[in-house]
């Protein structure tokens, strides 16, 4: 999938032998701890820039039912390259049965240059902006956004994020009207608070989100798969890949910069 294969799984000896399939399989004993379970697989940029590739591999059993997923990011794989690695299933959850197969249930890509920094690793601007799973309530969806003046001086922000919705193939998403506030959406989420400038001294945060409605109704539906955020007119960008599912309403809300309390 999108230049993703698994190219063998590793099973416990106490785990019976999986259906026969095009992958190599191996018998391995490993701590009880741990499930034993494992797969290795390669990353192939078929593209013509460096990408960053996030991963979700589904664990299953032979039938399919899924016993637990790993998501794994492999960074900076160049035009043409291939890079390798492995993915453990770790400890089984209680009452799981037995998993016979590994599968990539989802592919994100990146330019490499606008992906989300490593977990602790701070960019040279020093301002590392990530996005959170999101939540979802009755048809409401919000995605959080979070900056972290991770760098040495103090960092000054004012307004809102600057957005780009972009397609599977990151090429911008038209149609879509990007407000500022609630946009009629919904109240009392946060997202009328009117905007201030902020100054992030280091280690503290601001927060910013994304909120829309996937309601449906008179006309094609809209999938936005990818987010390429600034934190404000000429930073750095940052792509985030929170898949909008925005329905047929044609429109995102986005709130203000609002200095974080945690």
């Amino acid at each position: 999938m999108d230049g993703v294969r698994i190219t063998s799984v590793t099973l416990p000896s106490a785990a019976p032998s999986p259906t026969p399939s095009d992958f190599l399989v191996h018998a391995d004993r490993l701590p009880a701890a741990d499930s034993g379970i494992s797969a290795a697989y390669e990353v192939t940029n078929h593209g013509t820039e460096a990408l960053t590739y996030t991963i979700l591999f589904d664990f299953t059993t032979d039938a399919g039912e899924v016993m637990g997923n790993r998501r794994e990011t492999v960074r900076s794989v160049g035009p043409g390259a291939t890079k390798r690695g492995t993915v453990r299933l770790g400890a089984p959850g209680p009452g799981s049965s037995r998993v016979g197969r590994v599968k990539v249930a989802r592919v994100t890509k990146v330019p490499a240059a606008e992906a989300p920094p490593a977990p602790g690793a701070c960019p040279p601007s020093g301002i590392r902006l990530t996005a959170d799973d999101g939540d979802a309530a009755m048809g409401l969806r919000v995605v959080g956004l979070r900056l972290e003046n991770c760098g040495k001086r103090a960092y000054a922000l004012a307004g809102y994020p600057q957005l780009e919705l972009l397609d599977d193939d990151l090429a911008p998403v038209r149609g879509i009207r990007i407000l500022h506030g609630n946009g009629g959406i919904s109240t009392g989420t946060g997202f009328d608070d009117p905007a201030r400038p902020l100054v992030l001294k280091p280690k503290e945060s601001a927060v910013s989100g994304l909120m829309w409605r996937n309601t449906t109704g008179f006309g094609s539906a809209v999938d936005v798969p990818y987010v390429r955020v600034w934190a404000e007119r000429g930073a750095d960008p940052v792509t985030v890949t929170p898949h909008l599912d925005l329905g047929t309403t044609g429109k995102l809300a986005v709130r203000a910069w609002t200095r974080s309390s945690s």
